[in-house]
Protein backbone atom coordinates (compact mmCIF):
# COMPACT_ATOMS: atom_id res chain seq x y z
CA UNK A 1 0.00 0.00 0.00
CA UNK A 2 1.50 3.53 -0.96
CA UNK A 3 1.22 6.55 1.71
CA UNK A 4 -1.87 8.48 1.46
CA UNK A 5 -1.42 11.89 -0.36
CA UNK A 6 -3.65 13.59 1.39
CA UNK A 7 -3.34 13.37 5.36
CA UNK A 8 -6.13 15.03 7.31
CA UNK A 9 -5.37 14.63 11.11
CA UNK A 10 -8.53 16.34 13.99
CA UNK A 11 -8.41 19.51 11.98
CA UNK A 12 -11.49 22.10 13.03
CA UNK A 13 -12.45 25.29 11.86
CA UNK A 14 -14.94 27.75 13.07
CA UNK A 15 -16.11 31.27 11.82
CA UNK A 16 -17.66 32.99 14.24
CA UNK A 17 -19.40 30.75 16.86
CA UNK A 18 -20.40 28.87 13.54
CA UNK A 19 -18.07 25.56 14.26
CA UNK A 20 -17.75 24.35 10.16
CA UNK A 21 -15.55 21.88 10.67
CA UNK A 22 -14.79 19.86 13.63
CA UNK A 23 -12.01 17.48 14.65
CA UNK A 24 -11.94 16.19 10.89
CA UNK A 25 -10.05 13.23 10.07
CA UNK A 26 -9.75 11.46 6.25
CA UNK A 27 -6.90 10.13 3.96
CA UNK A 28 -6.94 10.41 0.07
CA UNK A 29 -4.68 8.10 -1.61
CA UNK A 30 -2.62 8.85 -4.91
CA UNK A 31 -4.84 8.49 -8.26
CA UNK A 32 -8.18 8.56 -5.88
CA UNK A 33 -10.89 10.26 -7.30
CA UNK A 34 -13.21 11.44 -4.10
CA UNK A 35 -16.64 12.61 -4.05
CA UNK A 36 -17.78 14.76 -0.98
CA UNK A 37 -21.42 14.92 -0.75
CA UNK A 38 -24.17 16.36 1.50
CA UNK A 39 -26.33 19.49 2.71
CA UNK A 40 -25.22 23.40 2.20
CA UNK A 41 -23.19 24.31 5.30
CA UNK A 42 -21.96 20.90 6.25
CA UNK A 43 -18.53 21.34 5.27
CA UNK A 44 -17.21 20.31 2.21
CA UNK A 45 -16.19 23.15 0.44
CA UNK A 46 -14.15 24.07 3.55
CA UNK A 47 -12.00 21.48 3.14
CA UNK A 48 -11.09 21.97 -0.53
CA UNK A 49 -10.60 26.09 0.36
CA UNK A 50 -8.47 24.42 3.73
CA UNK A 51 -6.27 22.37 0.98
CA UNK A 52 -5.68 25.08 -1.04
CA UNK A 53 -5.02 27.53 1.93
CA UNK A 54 -7.62 29.94 1.07
CA UNK A 55 -8.49 29.36 4.46
CA UNK A 56 -6.81 28.26 7.65
CA UNK A 57 -7.49 25.73 10.29
CA UNK A 58 -8.30 26.04 13.82
CA UNK A 59 -6.51 23.10 14.83
CA UNK A 60 -5.27 19.94 13.53
CA UNK A 61 -2.31 19.15 11.38
CA UNK A 62 -2.59 18.24 7.14
CA UNK A 63 -0.11 16.62 5.15
CA UNK A 64 0.34 16.50 1.39
CA UNK A 65 2.23 14.11 -0.15
CA UNK A 66 4.02 13.52 3.68
CA UNK A 67 4.48 16.77 3.81
CA UNK A 68 3.38 19.31 6.14
CA UNK A 69 0.92 21.58 5.03
CA UNK A 70 0.57 24.33 7.53
CA UNK A 71 3.64 23.38 9.71
CA UNK A 72 7.13 23.56 9.51
CA UNK A 73 9.86 21.38 10.80
CA UNK A 74 12.42 23.32 12.20
CA UNK A 75 14.69 21.73 14.58
CA UNK A 76 12.94 18.49 15.70
CA UNK A 77 9.68 21.19 16.45
CA UNK A 78 6.54 21.99 14.53
CA UNK A 79 5.98 25.49 13.93
CA UNK A 80 3.56 27.06 11.97
CA UNK A 81 4.07 27.47 8.36
CA UNK A 82 5.09 30.69 6.38
CA UNK A 83 4.17 32.26 3.04
CA UNK A 84 7.01 30.84 1.26
CA UNK A 85 6.37 27.38 2.42
CA UNK A 86 2.79 27.39 2.06
CA UNK A 87 3.46 28.93 -1.75
CA UNK A 88 5.19 25.91 -2.66
CA UNK A 89 2.64 24.12 -0.89
CA UNK A 90 -0.28 25.41 -2.90
CA UNK A 91 1.77 24.21 -6.57
CA UNK A 92 0.96 20.45 -5.49
CA UNK A 93 -2.69 21.79 -5.75
CA UNK A 94 -5.21 22.80 -8.32
CA UNK A 95 -8.95 24.12 -7.47
CA UNK A 96 -11.51 24.81 -9.95
CA UNK A 97 -14.31 27.40 -8.37
CA UNK A 98 -18.04 27.60 -9.16
CA UNK A 99 -17.93 30.71 -10.17
CA UNK A 100 -14.81 30.71 -12.94
CA UNK A 101 -12.65 33.42 -10.91
CA UNK A 102 -11.30 34.31 -14.63
CA UNK A 103 -9.55 37.62 -15.06
CA UNK A 104 -11.66 39.61 -17.31
CA UNK A 105 -9.38 42.21 -18.31
CA UNK A 106 -6.95 38.86 -19.99
CA UNK A 107 -7.74 37.04 -22.61
CA UNK A 108 -7.99 33.09 -22.12
CA UNK A 109 -4.78 32.41 -22.80
CA UNK A 110 -3.14 35.22 -20.68
CA UNK A 111 -5.56 33.56 -18.01
CA UNK A 112 -3.81 30.10 -18.20
CA UNK A 113 -0.45 31.02 -18.88
CA UNK A 114 -0.28 33.77 -16.14
CA UNK A 115 0.27 31.63 -13.11
CA UNK A 116 3.33 29.38 -14.52
CA UNK A 117 5.08 32.38 -15.82
CA UNK A 118 4.82 34.07 -12.59
CA UNK A 119 5.00 31.58 -9.57
CA UNK A 120 7.33 28.85 -11.70
CA UNK A 121 9.29 31.42 -14.27
CA UNK A 122 8.36 29.24 -17.35
CA UNK A 123 9.40 31.12 -20.42
CA UNK A 124 6.36 32.88 -21.89
CA UNK A 125 6.99 31.13 -25.37
CA UNK A 126 7.04 27.34 -23.47
CA UNK A 127 3.65 28.64 -21.27
CA UNK A 128 1.92 29.37 -24.22
CA UNK A 129 2.24 26.07 -25.79
CA UNK A 130 1.81 24.04 -22.99
CA UNK A 131 -1.77 26.48 -22.58
CA UNK A 132 -3.09 26.14 -26.20
CA UNK A 133 -2.19 22.14 -25.52
CA UNK A 134 -4.52 22.40 -22.24
CA UNK A 135 -7.19 24.65 -24.18
CA UNK A 136 -7.12 21.91 -26.43
CA UNK A 137 -7.72 19.27 -24.28
CA UNK A 138 -10.78 21.03 -22.95
CA UNK A 139 -11.90 22.25 -26.22
CA UNK A 140 -11.53 26.06 -25.91
CA UNK A 141 -8.04 26.03 -28.19
CA UNK A 142 -10.34 27.96 -31.04
CA UNK A 143 -11.23 30.83 -28.12
CA UNK A 144 -7.67 31.72 -27.26
CA UNK A 145 -7.61 34.92 -27.78
CA UNK A 146 -10.95 35.79 -26.74
CA UNK A 147 -12.25 37.63 -23.47
CA UNK A 148 -13.70 35.87 -20.91
CA UNK A 149 -16.74 38.35 -21.42
CA UNK A 150 -17.18 36.77 -25.13
CA UNK A 151 -17.50 33.49 -23.39
CA UNK A 152 -20.66 31.24 -22.12
CA UNK A 153 -20.55 29.91 -18.05
CA UNK A 154 -19.54 26.42 -19.88
CA UNK A 155 -16.64 27.98 -21.88
CA UNK A 156 -15.42 29.55 -18.66
CA UNK A 157 -15.43 26.82 -16.48
CA UNK A 158 -13.43 25.06 -19.07
CA UNK A 159 -11.00 27.66 -19.15
CA UNK A 160 -10.58 27.86 -15.23
CA UNK A 161 -9.86 23.77 -15.65
CA UNK A 162 -6.81 24.47 -18.29
CA UNK A 163 -5.51 27.14 -16.33
CA UNK A 164 -5.62 25.02 -13.08
CA UNK A 165 -3.95 22.19 -15.00
CA UNK A 166 -1.53 24.69 -16.05
CA UNK A 167 0.50 24.50 -12.90
CA UNK A 168 0.71 20.36 -13.32
CA UNK A 169 -0.51 19.66 -10.04
CA UNK A 170 -1.07 16.32 -8.45
CA UNK A 171 -3.75 17.29 -6.83
CA UNK A 172 -7.14 18.44 -8.38
CA UNK A 173 -10.43 20.18 -6.32
CA UNK A 174 -13.76 20.84 -8.14
CA UNK A 175 -15.83 22.82 -6.00
CA UNK A 176 -19.97 22.37 -7.19
CA UNK A 177 -18.25 23.45 -11.36
CA UNK A 178 -21.29 22.67 -12.87
CA UNK A 179 -23.69 24.86 -10.04
CA UNK A 180 -23.28 28.15 -11.33
CA UNK A 181 -24.27 26.51 -15.54
CA UNK A 182 -27.61 26.33 -17.54
CA UNK A 183 -28.70 22.76 -17.34
CA UNK A 184 -27.55 22.49 -21.07
CA UNK A 185 -24.17 23.57 -20.13
CA UNK A 186 -23.45 21.09 -17.37
CA UNK A 187 -22.57 18.08 -19.48
CA UNK A 188 -19.87 19.96 -21.43
CA UNK A 189 -17.81 20.44 -18.39
CA UNK A 190 -18.60 17.47 -16.75
CA UNK A 191 -17.27 15.38 -20.14
CA UNK A 192 -13.93 17.19 -19.67
CA UNK A 193 -13.52 15.46 -15.66
CA UNK A 194 -14.38 12.50 -17.24
CA UNK A 195 -11.33 13.23 -20.17
CA UNK A 196 -9.48 14.06 -16.48
CA UNK A 197 -10.28 11.00 -15.05
CA UNK A 198 -9.45 8.49 -18.26
CA UNK A 199 -6.20 10.73 -19.45
CA UNK A 200 -4.53 11.95 -16.40
CA UNK A 201 -3.33 10.06 -12.99
CA UNK A 202 -4.31 13.02 -11.02
CA UNK A 203 -5.82 12.48 -7.25
CA UNK A 204 -9.13 14.95 -7.02
CA UNK A 205 -11.90 15.73 -5.12
CA UNK A 206 -15.00 17.38 -6.12
CA UNK A 207 -17.82 18.50 -4.07
CA UNK A 208 -20.98 18.39 -5.94
CA UNK A 209 -25.03 17.58 -6.26
CA UNK A 210 -24.36 16.50 -9.57
CA UNK A 211 -25.57 12.20 -7.76
CA UNK A 212 -25.64 10.84 -11.05
CA UNK A 213 -21.85 12.25 -12.26
CA UNK A 214 -20.67 11.61 -8.58
CA UNK A 215 -21.62 7.98 -8.82
CA UNK A 216 -19.68 7.38 -11.65
CA UNK A 217 -17.06 9.18 -11.20
CA UNK A 218 -15.83 8.22 -7.79
CA UNK A 219 -14.15 5.41 -6.29
CA UNK A 220 -15.38 6.50 -2.64
CA UNK A 221 -17.88 8.67 -1.96
CA UNK A 222 -18.22 10.50 1.73
CA UNK A 223 -21.31 11.94 3.01
CA UNK A 224 -20.39 15.00 5.29
CA UNK A 225 -23.00 16.59 7.54
CA UNK A 226 -22.27 19.22 10.15
CA UNK A 227 -18.59 19.18 9.57
CA UNK A 228 -18.28 15.83 10.63
CA UNK A 229 -17.83 12.78 7.80
CA UNK A 230 -21.21 10.31 8.33
CA UNK A 231 -20.79 7.95 6.07
CA UNK A 232 -18.31 6.80 3.50
CA UNK A 233 -17.51 3.63 0.67
CA UNK A 234 -18.21 3.18 -2.48
CA UNK A 235 -20.25 4.38 -4.80
CA UNK A 236 -23.39 1.72 -5.03
CA UNK A 237 -22.93 1.31 -1.63
CA UNK A 238 -23.78 4.53 -0.73
CA UNK A 239 -26.31 5.43 -3.21
CA UNK A 240 -28.02 1.89 -3.48
CA UNK A 241 -27.82 1.25 0.48
CA UNK A 242 -26.82 4.07 2.56
CA UNK A 243 -26.81 2.18 6.28
CA UNK A 244 -26.85 5.92 8.44
CA UNK A 245 -30.28 7.63 8.56
CA UNK A 246 -29.24 11.10 7.65
CA UNK A 247 -27.15 9.82 4.71
CA UNK A 248 -30.77 7.74 3.34
CA UNK A 249 -32.76 11.41 4.21
CA UNK A 250 -30.51 13.34 2.12
CA UNK A 251 -30.36 11.00 -1.08
CA UNK A 252 -34.44 10.95 -0.54
CA UNK A 253 -34.36 14.65 -0.91
CA UNK A 254 -32.19 14.44 -3.87
CA UNK A 255 -34.19 12.07 -5.69
CA UNK A 256 -37.26 13.88 -4.89
CA UNK A 257 -35.93 17.46 -6.54
CA UNK A 258 -35.62 15.13 -9.49
CA UNK A 259 -32.06 14.30 -9.55
CA UNK A 260 -30.61 11.22 -11.09
CA UNK A 261 -28.35 8.75 -8.23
Amino acid sequence: MSAPIIKIDGISKSFGTFKVLDGLSMQVMPREKLALIGPSGSGKTTILRILMTLERIDSGHIQIDGEQLYHMERNGQLLPADERHLARMRQKIGMVFQLFNLFPHKSVIDNVTLAPILTKGIPRAAAEKRAMELLDMVGMADKAKAMPAQLSGGQKQRVAIARALALQPRIMLFDEVTSALDPELVEEVLNVLWRLCSETDMTMLLVTHEMGFAHDFADRVLFFDRGKIVEEGKPDEIFRNPKQERTQGFLKKIIAAGHRV
